[in-house]
């Protein structure tokens, strides 16, 4: 079993919450709104660059825009084994909290 790391998982459940319009500042966007915390550009690309080589996520050139100065613009997609890898670390993390009913500590540490 090869588990996703946290960055990965949210990566991926970014990807998929997005769907066809997932590229960096979109991804950045809802990274935030989901969890109300900015990550740098630096952090998402290099994700997504793992989350690429793991055939997790494919990468999909858009046509130039001149606003760009003529680059593309690059959209992700979660794969059908990026959708396993997320079910597989719910499944995991479903298990760990099983039975488990969390409780303020008292006294002291």
């Amino acid at each position: 079993m090869n588990l996703l790391s946290r960055a990965e998982e949210i990566v991926l459940l970014v990807l998929y919450k997005l769907k066809n319009n997932a590229y960096g500042v979109t991804i950045r966007e809802q990274i935030f709104s989901d969890i109300k915390k900015y990550w740098s550009f630096r952090v998402i690309y290099k994700t997504l660059k793992k989350l690429v080589e793991k055939d997790y996520v494919g990468k999909i050139a858009g046509d130039p825009i001149a606003e760009r100065g003529g680059r593309s613009k690059f959209y992700y997609r979660i794969t059908n084994d990026g959708l396993k890898a997320l079910m597989e670390i719910r499944s995991v993390h479903a298990s760990l909290w099983d039975q488990v009913a969390l409780q303020p500590q008292t006294g002291k540490k």
